[in-house]
């Protein structure tokens, strides 16, 4: 009808040069993938997250200062300043009280005096006399990982009698930045270990309950149900009791890890057990049983490795949950204990009001917390999106 009334089709074939030009942003796009190996495919991915990287830098950061504090820190873990309880953050100066700037920073001296009215301690600088900081000063005698024994710290000032407290003291006398840098050893890597603790129950039960099913996949979902409905605060209470006050402290470190570990790998089972339940019926999967492949090359070759972009998200997100969960642990006095210290700990020393409002610089750990689950949780999502370098 259309062509006797004198219309004809629209012509929908197109020249080659046209077709050339709508997919050549798309070959252009491809071409820079070919050749590319999956680590090479990821890293690609992960720089386009802004947030992501600066997760990674600020990870970083706190990982180098935990490894060298003794280094970073001016002063050894309990060194003591009997005379200076409670003393306010000592910042680094290079204008001084006359309005001259010195290349060279420095600090004032604070003078301690009796507030008569409030019988509070109060300090003020005392401007008369400026102390010079250098840096890569000799101080206090340490060994680097138990093994280099040096006495290099990073700053200091000359006159061993007036400190240093860039973040202020505790109420012992003691330099909160070289306890935080200090502490940093066990709140990251309490995280690390914990977590690869879980990976290995998560993994291996969660993969082993997928493929298998029957009664093993009843029994692993019902006792990791049974795990996850426990309130946590009264279980933590419970497991942490049987530790034994007479432990020495890197014994309680191991302990409490296993603990955590013990009690978060349920979440990761379970994820993994509904994949596996997809990836058991691949064709990969069916035509290696068919070839003769058993139970456990299925599991170690194929389903583990296809759930590997899952367990290194998941894992980077559950470390925040471990360092949560120790300070949480330690500020209720049922985790680490002294000598050995941890950001948890550290805050047991801000559980009253009125520290905090006269001494607010001992809320400094739980900032060093923020950060550290803030950077992890970026890492996490951007790792979460580089795992399919494919997607645009």
């Amino acid at each position: 009808m259309a062509s006797e009334a004198g219309l004809s089709a629209p012509d929908t074939k197109l020249s080659p040069d046209t077709v050339d030009q709508e997919l050549a942003p798309y070959a252009a796009s491809t071409a820079e993938w070919v050749g590319l190996s999956q680590g090479q495919l990821i890293w690609r991915r992960f720089r386009r997250s802004r947030m992501a990287l600066i997760g990674m830098v600020v990870l970083i950061i706190l990982y180098i200062g935990m490894l060298f504090c003794e280094f970073f820190s001016p002063y050894l873990l309990n060194t003591r300043f009997t005379d200076n309880i409670f003393e306010p953050p000592t910042l680094p100066r290079w204008v001084d009280a006359e309005g001259q700037f010195h290349l060279r920073p420095f600090i004032y001296k604070y003078d301690r005096k009796v507030n008569r009215e409030t019988l509070e301690m109060t300090y003020t600088a005392d401007t008369s006399k400026m102390y010079p900081i250098y840096f890569f000063v000799q101080g206090e005698p340490y060994k680097l990982w138990g093994i280099i024994a040096t006495n290099i710290h990073l700053y200091g000032i000359n006159d061993k009698k007036v400190p240093i407290f860039i973040w202020g003291s505790d109420r012992q006398g003691r330099d909160l930045f070289t306890r935080c840098l200090y502490g940093s050893r066990v709140s990251l890597t309490i995280g690390l270990v914990g977590v690869f603790l879980t990976i290995i129950f998560g993994t291996t039960l969660g993969v082993t309950s997928g493929y298998f099913g029957g009664r093993i996949d009843d029994f692993v979902q019902r006792f990791s149900e049974l795990l996850m409905s426990i309130p946590q605060i009264p279980l933590w209470m419970a497991l942490a009791a049987i530790v034994p006050v007479t432990w020495p402290p890197l014994r309680v470190y191991f302990g409490i890890t296993i603990i955590l570990s013990f009690l978060s790998w349920g979440g990761l089972a379970r994820q993994l057990r509904s994949k596996t339940l997809s990836l058991r019926e691949e064709g990969y999967t069916l035509a290696a049983k068919a070839g003769g492949g058993s139970d456990w090359w299925v599991i170690s070759r194929h389903l583990i490795p296809n759930n590997a972009s899952h367990i290194i998200v998941v894992a980077t997100l559950a470390v925040p949950s471990m360092i949560l969960a120790e300070t949480a642990l330690s500020f209720l006095g049922l985790g680490i204990r002294a000598p050995m210290t941890s950001w948890g700990v550290l805050l047991e020393e801000a559980q009253n009001v009125k520290t905090i409002v006269l001494n607010p610089w001992l809320l400094i750990p739980a900032f060093l917390v923020i950060l550290t689950v803030l950077g992890y949780n970026f890492l996490g999502d951007g790792l979460r999106d580089a795992v399919d370098p494919y997607t645009r």
